[in-house]
């Protein structure tokens, strides 16, 4: 299946490709997906974590199965079905699923963001849901799910450890992240790493309307001299959050760092294009802290 769909920069829009595991639909981001291939047979992986099938090399690439059934606690999947192969996060994964249904394309406003009730802070693995055609597809959050079954491919504070006793920044930094678990994150690293000035938005929506608000207050360089933005949030994704900023004169002196895991070759021409001052993927925690040294470095 043809999963490069052209997308216009910065109109908020995203592809998800639908699938099914037994009757229940999900979905994921097509900007995360290489190819789809037929399941073939892996090999295991001794002392491995229970929802990892195996390894296998098409293409002379190594890369690790995923029993998506497993992870999500549904059983254990029978040797057939597809395996979605993606890069996110500078990983190669393939996720073991029953079969694709399709692409679709959607506005990030059609998102709908879970609620407490069935998505907190730790566990949750659901970034949104869609309705399409009277049924609910559930978007799941790919990062976590491998960041659970192998930890050490999420964000190291210790990088921010590396980089020595800080001073303390009051230069104020607004983060646009909707991960409650990331936001904090990222958070607790700027802070450990002296940038004590935060404002914590949920998406590039509710980034825009504090921007906003600066504005119309007349304090938005007192309030924000930096921003830094997920990729993929409900409301407003981060690259029509950038292209906003860099498109209003009374905005484009701002430094905008887009912090996510889509940062792949094709995403990081994207954000060029639409203006983003530097892209990282997530786990470089350690590297954002020293782009946003040089960039309020090179403000100030």
């Amino acid at each position: 299946m043809d999963t490069k769909i052209l997308l216009e920069n910065g109109t908020n829009e995203l592809e998800i490709l639908e699938f099914k595991l037994g009757e229940n639909s999900y979905g994921i981001n097509v900007a995360k997906i290489n190819e789809i291939i037929p399941y073939q047979a892996v090999t295991p992986v001794p002392n491995s974590h229970p929802s990892i099938e195996g390894i296998f090399m098409p293409r002379e690439t190594m890369i690790t199965a995923i029993d998506l059934r497993n992870a999500l606690q549904l059983g254990e999947s029978k040797p057939e079905g597809l395996f979605i192969i993606t890069n996110f996060n500078k990983l190669d994964v393939a996720f073991h699923v029953d079969k694709v249904v399709g692409i679709n394309r959607f506005s990030w406003k059609q998102i709908i963001k879970p609620d407490a009730t069935i998505n907190n802070d730790q566990d949750g693995i659901s970034t949104g849901v869609i309705k399409m055609d009277g049924r609910l597809v559930i978007i799941l959050d790919f990062e976590k799910i491998v960041t659970d079954i192998s930890p050490e491919t999420g964000l190291k504070l210790t990088e921010i450890d590396a980089l020595g006793t800080r001073e303390r920044s009051q230069s104020p930094i607004l983060i646009a992240e909707d991960s409650h678990l990331l936001n904090k994150l990222i958070s607790d690293a700027l802070t450990k790493a002296g940038y004590i000035n935060q404002k914590r938005t949920e998406d590039g929506l509710a980034a825009w309307n504090y921007i906003n608000e600066c504005l119309q207050s007349g304090d938005l360089d007192e309030k924000i001299a930096c921003v830094i933005t997920d990729i993929e949030m409900p409301q407003m994704d981060g690259h029509r959050l950038t292209k906003l900023i860099k498109s209003d004169d009374r905005l484009r002196h701002l430094p905008v760092v887009i912090f996510s895991s889509l940062v792949n070759e094709e995403m990081r021409r994207k954000g060029e294009a639409l203006g983003a001052d530097a892209q990282l993927s997530k786990p470089e925690i350690g590297k954002l802290v020293q782009e946003i040294d040089k960039l309020l470095q090179s403000k100030g």
